[in-house]
């Protein structure tokens, strides 16, 4: 079992209070990244209500099946996070380095669904700028849903991808017995992280695939 007295940092006094301070930062942090996401997600919702049928056509061209699919998978990887947190606190090496390569992929598989559905609409000309190619009913405001999709979505994937590489930092570490009971505060905070980042996608599935669509049908 590692000694945790090694991971103390030496402006703190002990490894609660390190424990903390860490715990407090992560929370100031997702606070800046509600208000970040918060301000996209007013964006949306002002548009959508301006130009709600053309918001609806263009949710059409959406995938309801590799969106849910794509929900799932997210959920899980927070369920194995979830899972990793209480194997690092309860001092089980080998169940923490297993739920952390569950959590990393299940992560990527997300990436993979996430890619590929960018890569289907952009050969349905899709994509705004060059390649879109969509010119049916308001098509302007069409692509204004396509902007706002694919800035919002490729936005949650870049913290999606962040998260990997923190959770592959851990799983490092893991395997090097870092981690113990009385000091597993990084696995503790990365999953604060990993649990907001499934949040933010909570939201962009009923938004971008379900909302818009019943508007539309209506």
């Amino acid at each position: 079992m590692a000694n945790h007295t090694l991971a103390l940092r030496h402006q703190f006094d002990d490894v609660d209070q390190q424990k903390d301070a860490s715990t407090f930062g992560m929370w100031l942090f997702l606070a800046t990244e509600v208000l970040f996401f918060g301000g996209m997600f007013c964006c949306y919702t002002v548009y959508r209500s301006l130009y709600p049928a053309a918001f609806g056509a263009a949710s059409n061209h959406l995938s309801v099946i590799w969106g849910g699919v794509s929900t799932a998978v997210l959920i899980c990887s927070s369920y194995f996070m979830a899972c990793s947190v209480n194997s690092a606190a309860s001092g089980r090496k080998n169940a923490l380095i297993t739920y952390l390569v569950l959590t990393i992929l299940f992560a990527a598989t997300f990436l993979v669904i996430e890619m590929s559905e960018w890569h289907n609409l952009y050969t349905e000309g899709m994509m705004p700028g060059f390649n879109f190619t969509f010119h049916e009913g308001d098509f302007r405001h069409v692509q204004l849903f396509y902007c706002m999709y694919f800035s919002m979505t490729g936005l949650h994937a870049s913290h999606v991808t962040v998260g990997i590489g923190i959770l592959t930092v851990l799983l490092i570490r893991a395997a090097r017995g870092v981690f113990s009971p009385q000091y597993h505060t990084p696995v503790e905070v990365s999953g604060l992280y990993w649990h907001f980042v499934d949040l933010v996608w909570i939201y962009l599935f009923p938004l971008y695939y379900l909302v818009a669509r019943h508007v539309h049908a209506g």
